[in-house]
């Protein structure tokens, strides 16, 4: 199944994520524990020397330069260079009547990591991530006793030097498995795979496949698809492919489809969300006009002797979900609304007047705010048909006027209201866009950003 929203990941992106993890695997890496080292070391076949090493204190863990790379349909590689550490520690030896004790200091330099990680989707359609290889390489191990046996620790320098730096090497791959595990892992599970909109609505944001990586970016294909709370249904039209083009000047890139936005149309729909009734207090105060048999005998002369002086109840419906497009001109829909008009009686009851379909060119503005996509619609002209009524024949371009009344300062403000509030993209946690980019293309938006990662 194609997916309804992509999301890819430039190597911009990607270097960016990779400098907040390096910074993380750093502080992991200065907490690294190390464990006690004892052993014997024969002198010239004669004396053999015990020797322990304790309490070892990793003071810092430098990982200067290191770059994160894209591995084509395997997932992710990073590579450290150059690092090193430094850490200090008791020593104690014993050989025959000869003991001594002290401090020792420790450096570690030209550390070489490389750590693939594998990328995945679970049942649920969440992220998972997860190291699939590490290896570690230590070129350089300094060891410095203090002490007044400066010959003797001499002697068995090399043989500690070799511990530390097979001890270093594998403890090392043990904290960045553990880190993607505590850390990384956790963290790519804070991509919501639902988002609730309101109390009608939520978005299906799950995962169709594994994220894919290419040459040039990591792309993440999204279900994209809203649906209604109460009863979700099966969506009756296909996603389709969407050709990205080779934009990489951001961070990270959207592609909502029109299948993600036309399954709003019929999630919104489906919930019955999509009927509005107007009454005369529902007109905004400034709007010099009253929604009564009054006002409407002016056009239709028989509903002043049917139903004199009575105010009136609009209902607005749409027999079918509206379909939207979007292709490089923007993104733009023609729904069918049907308007039933009502008398309401003295005793509160309605009595039927005449049913009306209205049909319009409607096209919308896009934007983001706050990590939501936002926008905007603006009605073109307004065309009526007569579908039935109850009160005899009439002109109905008559009544062309008061339709752009109740368009242009009833329904489109309060579909803008609700566009403005706009329906939340797919972030991961403390994530924030910023310098945004909005263009169209056939059947898809899209959507650019930078990132910006606000720490804890």
């Amino acid at each position: 199944t194609n997916p309804g929203f992509v999301v890819r990941i430039t190597q911009a992106g990607l270097d960016y994520a990779h400098q907040q993890g390096i910074a993380v695997l750093e502080k992991e890496l200065a907490h690294l524990k190390l464990p006690d080292i004892s052993g014997d070391f024969r002198l010239r076949h004669v004396a053999k020397v015990h020797y322990e090493i304790s309490r070892l204190d990793l003071r810092s863990f430098h990982l200067p330069y290191s770059r994160i790379s894209l591995v084509p349909n395997v997932g992710l590689q990073v590579s450290i260079s150059n690092a090193f550490a430094e850490m200090d520690g008791n020593w104690r030896v014993k050989m025959y009547f000869i003991r001594d004790h002290g401090s020792f200091d420790l450096k570690v330099e030209n550390v070489y990591i490389k750590i693939s990680l594998k990328l995945g989707s679970d049942a649920s359609g969440k992220p998972t991530i997860d190291t699939s290889d590490c290896s570690t390489r230590i070129s350089k191990v300094w060891v410095h006793f203090s002490g007044k046996f400066g010959w003797l620790y001499n002697l068995f320098r090399d043989a500690i030097e070799s511990r530390f730096r097979k001890i270093l090497e594998s403890k090392v791959c043990e904290n960045v498995v553990s880190s993607v595990r505590s850390e990384l892992q956790p963290y790519a599970r804070t991509l919501p795979v639902t988002a609730r909109i309101d109390a009608m609505a939520g978005i299906d944001y799950s995962l169709v496949a594994p994220p894919t990586a290419t040459a040039q970016s990591l792309d993440v294909g999204l279900k994209g698809e809203f649906f209604s709370l109460a009863r979700r249904s099966a969506v009756p039209f296909p996603p389709l492919a969407l050709a990205f083009p080779p934009d990489h000047d951001r961070m990270v890139y959207f592609g909502a489809s029109s299948y993600f936005f036309n399954t709003a149309g019929f999630a919104y729909h489906a919930a019955g969300a999509l009927v509005f009734e107007i009454a005369d207090s529902t007109i905004p105060k400034g709007v010099d006009f009253h929604l009564n048999t009054t006002t409407f005998s002016a056009f239709i002369p028989q509903l002043e002797k049917m139903y004199p002086d009575m105010p009136m109840k609009l209902r607005l419906s749409t027999p079918s979900a509206p379909f939207l497009n979007v292709g490089p001109g923007g993104l733009s829909l023609r729904p069918v609304v049907d308007m039933q008009a009502y008398a309401i009686l003295p005793n509160a009851s309605l009595a039927p007047l005449f049913l009306l379909g209205v049909v319009s060119n409607v096209s919308a503005v896009i934007d983001v705010k706050s990590g939501h996509i936002v926008g905007s619609l603006k009605v073109g002209r307004i065309k009526l048909s007569l579908k039935h009524s109850d009160v005899g024949t009439f002109q109905v371009r008559m009544l062309q006027s008061i339709m752009n009344i109740f368009a242009s300062n009833i329904l489109v403000p309060r579909f803008n209201a609700r566009l403005d509030q706009g329906f939340p993209l797919p972030l991961p946690d403390r994530i924030q866009l910023s310098n945004i980019l909005v263009r169209f293309h056939q059947n898809f938006l899209l959507l650019g950003a930078d990132v910006h990662y606000q720490p804890r």
